[in-house]
């Protein structure tokens, strides 16, 4: 079994932006330290409680900080943005740090319709040209535009002996179907809607075409994990999380508040039946536990790496998960 973290930056009530990206390079230190395989860091905008707003910067600093796990993007927002400056980045990444870097594209607008303008400064993108820019976007990175494309005689720099590796980012069966037309590697967000991944994990596998830069399929699974070392401890550090995911379908607050604030929020029957959905998203409890879910996840999705994120609010209880888990399947 090969684990991942997939870490979004948060921010804790009482904390700062600076703190929770000082966590960041903390946990994938941390992380490297376990063994887990690869980091990522993830782009969302307009949010009070995600510093993670620039995966480009991220990741050069995380790289920085560390020597060999690979590091990464979960993902870069490509719709909002040029496939060849995308191309321009992160192969500046992959020649600062050869053999390291990962690029997972996604195709979410990124917020709200006023942020996404404001991110393309007021050019209105169709999501349908998604495809066309993967297609771009991996033509940029091998330097491989056909003769008739508009942009043929224009190159990405700098040339390196490795490429990034292309992650697709997916939460349906389409995103699957992308991934496995264009030959890159697919992670499935779990975490995100757990009900379509095993349809989107079959289609990927049976109809993966090969690529220039993918001979074979490759995939992994995101999924939210709290592990302690009880049952009933991993279950109140869930409690922040939970308000969390509330908070962000809301539209409040989204600092994550401590488990303390939380047992003393008023629920509404709707609060508390859209927190049991949203556990289906995760995974809670002893060691054990995580591992036998994790493995059932395995066999489910035909894959044997996952990607974990944690969101609770104590940064130490957030450590002690990917250290449980690393003592439990690594």
């Amino acid at each position: 079994m090969k684990l991942s973290v997939l870490d979004q930056s948060v921010i804790s009530k009482g904390a700062t932006a600076s703190t929770a990206l000082q966590n960041t390079v903390k946990l994938a230190q941390l992380s490297e330290e376990l063994g887990y395989t690869r980091f990522w860091v993830a782009e969302h905008h307009n949010s009070n409680g995600i510093a993670g707003s620039s995966p480009e910067v991220l990741i050069s600093h995380i790289a920085s900080s560390t020597k060999k796990i690979r590091v990464g993007s979960g993902g870069v927002l490509l719709p909002q943005y040029s496939p060849y400056k995308i191309a321009e980045n992160f192969k500046v990444l992959e020649a600062l740090f050869p053999n390291r870097i990962d690029l997972g594209i996604g195709r979410s607008p990124g917020g709200a319709a006023t942020t996404r303008i404001a991110l393309t400064d007021g050019l209105r993108k169709s999501l349908n040209e998604f495809p066309r820019q993967v297609r771009d976007l991996q033509a940029f990175l091998s330097n491989d535009l056909n003769a008739d494309h508009p942009y043929e005689l224009v190159k990405a720099y700098p040339v390196s002996s490795s490429s990034p590796h292309i992650w697709m980012l997916g939460i349906t069966h389409r995103g699957a179907r992308l991934a496995a037309e264009h030959g890159t590697a697919f992670t499935y967000g779990h975490f995100i809607t757990p009900a379509n991944g095993q349809r989107a994990l079959d289609y990927y596998y049976e109809n993966f075409q090969p690529s220039t830069l993918l001979p074979k399929p490759q995939a992994n699974v995101c999924v939210f994990v709290v592990c302690a070392s009880s049952q009933a401890k991993a279950e109140e550090l869930a409690l922040s999380q939970d308000m969390w995911l509330l908070a962000i379908e809301k539209g409040l607050d989204t600092r994550i508040m401590s488990v303390k604030e939380a047992k003393r929020i008023p629920l509404t029957s709707a609060d508390i039946a859209k927190i049991q959905e949203n556990r289906k998203r995760m995974i809670i409890g002893t060691p054990q536990k995580v591992k036998e879910d994790i493995l059932r996840l395995s066999e489910q999705y035909r894959t044997d790496e996952f990607m974990i994120i944690n969101n609770v609010y104590d940064f130490q209880d957030k450590m002690e998960t990917y250290t449980l888990l690393a003592e439990a399947l690594l």
